[in-house]
C-alpha cells in the first residue's frame, strides 16, 4: 500500500466513508499528523507543541533538528510509545485469571484475600481483616474473583477500555491509574460497608478506567452518547435492588478515575509530569487517609 511520505503536500486521495488511521486501518478517527495530515488514532498521537503528531514524523526528528535516536516518541498523555500497547493490560487480565484459578482450586484463600473490615470468620477464633492490619487485602481483593460470570464481565471491560488507554496514557501512567483506582474502589467499601462484608472483584479498576476513558473522549471531542450510555447502563447493574453489589467500589473507583484521567489528559506540557504524578499522590494519600480513619474507628 502506497503511503504519503512524512511532510508531503497536495492534496488527499480522496476516500469513501470517514478516514482512518494510516497505521490502524480499521480504527476512525477525526484526528490528523499536524506534519503530514495523515489520520492518526488515539494509539498513533504523540502530543506536539501545536496538536498531535504521527510516530513516523516524530521519528524523523519532530522539526528539532535532532536524529529519530535523540528524540523518542511520546503519546497524547507523554508515556513512551511501546511496541506492544496493550502489554499491562494482558499481564493484569492474566494475574485475574491466574487468581480465580487458584481460588477455585483452593477455597481456603479466599477468605485470606479478600477485602474484608473486621470480623470473625469461626466462633471463638481471633478477629480478622484490614483494621487487624491486614492491609493487604486491599490489593489482593481487586484480583479476586468467585464466579464465572464476575471474571468474564471484568475482564471484558479491562480489554475493551485498558487497551486503548494503555496505548494513549502509555505503560507507567495506566498501571498508576488501574492500581489507583483499585484502591480507592477498596478504600471507600472499606469505609462505608459494614466490617464484616466481604467484597472482591477488579471492579473498582475497571470503573476507574471508564472514567478515564470518559475524560478522554472529551479531550478528542468524540461522540459521548455511547460511553454515557455504557456509564448509565453500569450505573443501574451497580444500584439494583437485588444488591450483592459492593457499590462503594464502583463509585470509587470511577471518581478516582475521572480525577487522574484530567489530570492525565489535560495536564499543561511544560508540567505534565508533575501534574500527572501529583494528581496520582494525591487520590493515593486522600484513599490513606479514608483506610486509617476507618482503622481507627474499628480499632
Amino acid at each position: 500500500m502506497d503511503q504519503q511520505p512524512p511532510g508531503a503536500s497536495g492534496p488527499r486521495p480522496p476516500v469513501d466513508g470517514p478516514p482512518v488511521c494510516y497505521r490502524h486501518p480499521d480504527r476512525e478517527t477525526a484526528v490528523r499528523c499536524v506534519r503530514c495530515d495523515r489520520p492518526i488514532c488515539p494509539q498513533c498521537m504523540v502530543s506536539a507543541s501545536v496538536g498531535f503528531q504521527c510516530p513516523d514524523c516524530v521519528r524523523q526528528g519532530s522539526g528539532t533538528g535532532h536524529g529519530a535516536s535523540v528524540t523518542q516518541p511520546r503519546t497524547l498523555a507523554g508515556g513512551v510509545v511501546a511496541a506492544d500497547p496493550r502489554l499491562i493490560t494482558k499481564i493484569l487480565l492474566g494475574i485475574n485469571v491466574a487468581m480465580f484459578v487458584a481460588v477455585s482450586v483452593n477455597d481456603a484463600l479466599l477468605d485470606k484475600l479478600v477485602l474484608l473490615g473486621r470480623a470473625n470468620f469461626y466462633y471463638g477464633g481471633p478477629p480478622e481483616g484490614i483494621a487487624e492490619g491486614q492491609w493487604y487485602r486491599l490489593v489482593t481483593s481487586m484480583f479476586l474473583h468467585q464466579e464465572v460470570w464476575h471474571i468474564a464481565f471484568n475482564m471484558l471491560g479491562l480489554w475493551w477500555l485498558g487497551g486503548p488507554l494503555e496505548a494513549v496514557l502509555g505503560r507507567v501512567r495506566y498501571l498508576a491509574l488501574y492500581l489507583i483506582s483499585g484502591l480507592a474502589g477498596g478504600a471507600l467499601t472499606y469505609w462505608l460497608a459494614e466490617p464484616n462484608q466481604p467484597s472482591l472483584g477488579a471492579s473498582g479498576a475497571i470503573f476507574g478506567l471508564l472514567g478515564a476513558t470518559i475524560v478522554l473522549m472529551r479531550r478528542l471531542n468524540y461522540d459521548m452518547r455511547p460511553v454515557f450510555m455504557i456509564l448509565a447502563l453500569n450505573l443501574i447493574i451497580t444500584f439494583n435492588p437485588w444488591g450483592g453489589i459492593a457499590w462503594q467500589a464502583h463509585v470509587g473507583g470511577l471518581v478516582a478515575g475521572v480525577l487522574i484521567g484530567i489530570a492525565m489528559l489535560h495536564a499543561p506540557r511544560e508540567r505534565r509530569d508533575l501534574v500527572q504524578f501529583g494528581a496520582c499522590a494525591a487520590v493515593l494519600l486522600a484513599t490513606v487517609l479514608i483506610v486509617v480513619t476507618r482503622t481507627a474507628a474499628l480499632s
